[in-house]
């Protein structure tokens, strides 16, 4: 089937009708994993060298509008000394995607592997947009973005990065789907961490409890449990345009953001950071991402992949 909407041979209605059957059923196990392998044989090969990275990134599809957190993250994770290749797209079912903010920031999407490879090794970070490595997504990004509402693309983007990176850190619309990435990440060997809000959000929002499932174990997370103060919905909103979505990610790298802005970039990115280091504390963890952007080092990161 993948195979077949790769080379267009279905017609948009066809392509929607499938994409949606999942609105009305649950997607199986054995169905996720098959069409999580079906899109990694078919993706454009990438060979990033011996370096273990991370990726952090959500499903979307919660509904909540809120910033670009997880892209954010991304690059304060770098900041701190991490690898990270960032796997994203479009934005869907949400105002503004991460392809979409880092458009507006002038950063050039590529799979022009040797480009990629040096971003890596100068700044620690690279970003893989999901169309120009996977022929499927590609071909239906104008029908995702016409039904405008999350799809079974959705379940599937964050488990296809082309790196495979040796962390990850996924943010899910449900907590059925959280269990289900548990399976199929048990299965690789990799550290991983799964985050469902309990308020609804695919990541950690710090405007309630979090389910957390990780390689090692699984947990509620306060936020206290970061050293940090709940939030507002509100604050988190992150506007209506990828002018609206870039002044957001800038002012936070700029260390000149909101409170609850930092405070939710340095939740997420300190629990990616403790997924790399599960010995470290979290709380600690979250100190290594704040440093990040107070020292500077994160904005100097964006800003060495836009030269």
């Amino acid at each position: 089937m993948l195979i077949s909407i790769s080379n267009e041979r279905y017609n948009p209605v066809q392509v929607a009708s499938f994409m949606t059957v999942y609105q009305m059923r649950d997607i199986a196990l054995a169905e996720l994993q098959g069409f999580r392998d079906a899109l990694l044989e078919l993706c454009v090969k990438i060979d990033l060298g011996n370096a273990k990275t991370l990726d952090i990134v959500g499903t979307g599809g919660d509904g909540k509008n809120t910033f670009n957190i997880s892209t954010t993250s991304a690059v304060v994770i770098a900041g701190a000394g991490y690898k990270v290749t960032k796997h994203g797209s479009y934005g869907v079912s949400s105002a503004v995607g991460s392809s979409n903010v880092l458009m507006q920031l002038g950063y050039e999407f590529t799979n022009d592997e040797s480009i990629l490879k040096r971003q890596l090794d100068e700044a620690g970070l690279c970003f893989l947009h999901a169309p120009l490595f996977h022929p499927a997504m590609k071909a239906v990004v104008p029908i995702r973005k016409q039904l405008g509402m999350k799809t079974f693309f959705n379940m599937l983007g964050p488990l296809v990065n082309p790196v495979q990176p040796e962390y990850q850190l996924f943010g899910t619309f449900s907590m059925e789907l959280s269990r289900l990435y548990q399976y199929v990440m048990q299965e690789t060997g990799r550290q991983f961490t799964i985050v469902y809000a309990t308020d609804g959000y695919d990541e950690i929002s710090l405007t309630g409890n979090a389910k957390v499932r990780t390689h090692l174990s699984e947990k509620m997370l306060v936020p206290n449990d970061f050293n940090l103060e709940k939030l507002a919905p509100k604050s988190l909103y992150g506007g209506e345009t990828p002018e609206d979505a870039a002044t957001i990610f800038t002012s936070v790298l700029k260390d000149v953001a909101t409170a609850a802005q930092k405070n939710v970039v340095t939740a997420n990115a300190g629990l990616a950071i403790h997924t790399i280091k599960p010995e470290i504390s979290l709380v600690d963890c979250v100190a290594e991402a704040r440093e990040s952007i107070e020292s500077g080092r994160a904005l100097a990161v964006f800003e060495k992949i836009l030269t």
